[in-house]
Formats: C-alpha cells, structure tokens, sequence
C-alpha cells in the first residue's frame, strides 16, 4: 500500500527533530504547535514508527528509527527544493523556497523592508529569514541551512564568494550631551580619551578595535553588547560612545533619546556591506533575483550608512 504524507509534514519533522521542540520549531515554521503535533502523529501512524520520546517539561529527542527517518526526510526535501528550482529555470519564473542569513546588527533596519518588497514582486517564492552573527552565517551557509546571507566582508572564507553591494563609513556614536556631540568630525585619537560601549559580536569586535590599533590608542571599554539597539540606548544615556556602520532613518535610541553620529577623521577601511553565497548559488533564480532586488532597493534608499540627505 502506498505511503501517504505530505512534503510539509516532512518540513515539521525536521524542524522538531532540529529544536527537540514543538515550541520551537512552531517559532522557526510560523505554523501552531497544534498543527506541528498532529503532522509528527500523522507520520508516525503512517510509517508505524516511534519517530520521537516524549520527554515530561524537556521537550522531545529523535528515536534511533526517528534518527535514521530525518536523515531521509532531509533528501527528500532537498530533492524536492531542487525540483521546485529546476522548474522555475525551465519555465523562467522565480519560485520555491528561499533562505535568507542576516547579521544581526542590521536585520532589523533592512530584511523586512526587502523581503516585503520583493516577495510583493515574486509572490511564488516561500521566503524564510534567520538573524545571527557572522561565524553562524557561514557555519549555515556551509551546510545548505541558507541559501544567501547579507553581512559584511569580514574574514569570507575561499569556498564563498563575497557579492558588494555598497560600502559602509564609520561613524562615532554619541548621546546628545555628551561633550564631542557638536563635532563634525572626530579623530580616534580623541574618542580613546573617553569612556566606549563596544558592540562586542565575532569579528565585527575585531574589526572595531582595529581602528584604535591601528592609530596607536587603546579604547577606554566600559560596557560591552552584542545587541545594537542596547548598544544605542547605552550610548544615549550616557555610558560612554560607540563606533558603527549603520546609520539608521531615526538618529534616536529606542527608548527615545537623542544620538549624534560623527564621522571619523582619517583613512580607515569601510566595511562592505554585501552577499556571502556558496559556490553556484547565482544560477538558481530565486537566490540570483534576490540578490538584484536587494541591490536596487539599496541604491535607491541611500540607505544604511548614510542619511538620505546625504545622497545625490
């Protein structure tokens, strides 16, 4: 007798059997955890297995048939993937799934708005989105979890290739009183004399200090965030300044408060903003008009890095 199951179930599991929760995977779908629950008994009565164990208030783990179940179940939703993409080369219209990676420190300023924009224009495409630092995009990258990931060009290992889309001045932060706000301009020399609220995540930590290394200072780090819009509430209310990329519409702190951004003096090399892609990720439509989309938006905004009045 033939087996009776659906793709989507096969998606659930997988989700549930990656979080060992329903909750979790529930989040990460954006489907109820009702409906997760019913897919996994679905499947198990379908195939007369014990996919999981039930674990009282420590959520689920995959069973040695489960175990061996999943890794199948990933196969065939690749296949799968591969099936919805090669029709859409074959016919010439984007569609099928698509995985977007973002750093963390400007998803919230940039992924909506793009996504919206251009799932309005390709409504065939089934989008998903994840915010990390940049270590875990290319960990993701590196086994197929995303498909694309926006962030900078820090450390981008050989077997991805780095796409620019635009480069990223530095910019002192500062609370409105604090005593360098008026300045049009600021020296690093300078900023090592006060107190500094570092955005304290992989790499982008590395590439924050080095301007300071390289001007022969040591910054004054008084508080450390891996949060941006913690790093900007600290920073208008007094803690000390930061240093940044993304300049973001509202030059205000999310609790309300006023910021100034200063750029700095001297040569320093602009991060760049841009897409770190696998190998061949170009020639799958999805990916390849994503990666346009968000490269017109982007010109056309003015935006981030500087304000839009600043652009021609």
């Amino acid at each position: 007798m033939a087996l009776r199951f659906t793709l989507r179930q096969l998606e659930y599991f997988v989700s549930v059997g990656e979080h060992g929760s329903i909750a979790q995977a529930s989040a990460q779908v954006n489907v109820s955890s009702p409906s997760i629950s019913a897919a996994i008994s679905q499947l198990e009565d379908e195939f007369g297995l014990p996919l999981f164990v039930r674990k009282h208030a420590h959520g689920l783990s995959l069973t040695q048939p489960g175990r061996q179940f999943m890794e199948q179940a990933r196969k065939v939703l690749a296949e799968a993937d591969s099936l919805n993409r090669l029709a859409g080369a074959i016919s010439g219209v984007v569609q099928g799934p698509l995985s977007v990676g973002c750093l963390l420190t400007f998803a919230q300023v940039l992924l909506p708005a793009i996504r919206c924009e251009f799932q309005q224009t390709h409504p065939d495409v089934r989008m998903s989105q994840i915010e990390c630092d940049q270590q875990t995009l290319i960990e993701k990258l590196r086994r197929a979890d995303i498909d694309v990931a926006l962030s900078y060009d820090l450390e981008v290992p050989p077997d991805l290739e780095f796409i620019p889309l635009r480069s990223l001045p530095l910019y002192a932060v500062v609370a409105a009183d604090h005593p360098l706000a008026d300045r049009k301009t600021v020296s690093v020399e300078t900023l090592a004399e006060y107190p500094m609220v570092l955005l304290d995540l992989p790499m982008s930590r590395t590439y924050f200090m080095s301007i300071f290394e390289r001007a022969g200072v040591a910054p004054n780090i008084v508080e450390r965030t891996r949060d941006m819009a913690v790093m900007r509430s600290l920073v208008a209310n007094g803690f000390g300044f930061s240093v940044a990329n993304i300049r973001p519409h509202s030059d205000m702190s999310p609790d309300g408060r006023v910021l100034r951004f200063i750029p700095l003096e001297g040569t320093h090399r602009p991060m760049r903003l841009g897409f770190i892609v696998p190998e061949g990720a170009r020639s799958i439509l999805s990916v390849n008009a994503f990666i346009d989309h968000t490269a017109q938006t982007l010109s056309n905004w003015g935006f981030p890095g500087l304000p839009i009045t600043d652009v021609a």
